[in-house]
């Protein structure tokens, strides 16, 4: 992943090891939504807005508060 892309995803806590983590979160203020990041998740779990299944809706929220806490 790139220097840049790895700006704005971040892991549960910053003691963790991204192998580690529980999840990664996407700032939503940063993220302009190009999906650069898509081919690079190893697990497929990154989706442009409007391309995000609805049975995955909700982490859209999960990622908003995340950084929301983080201020």
């Amino acid at each position: 992943m790139s220097v840049r892309l790895t700006a704005f995803i971040r892991r549960r806590t910053r003691r963790e090891a991204f192998g580690q983590a529980r999840q990664l979160y996407i700032d939503p203020v940063e993220c302009i939504d190009c999906g650069a990041c898509e081919p690079v998740c190893p697990v497929e779990a990154i989706f442009e807005n409007d391309a995000l299944p609805e049975k995955w809706k909700h982490y859209a929220q999960i990622n908003a508060d995340y950084f929301k806490k983080s201020e």
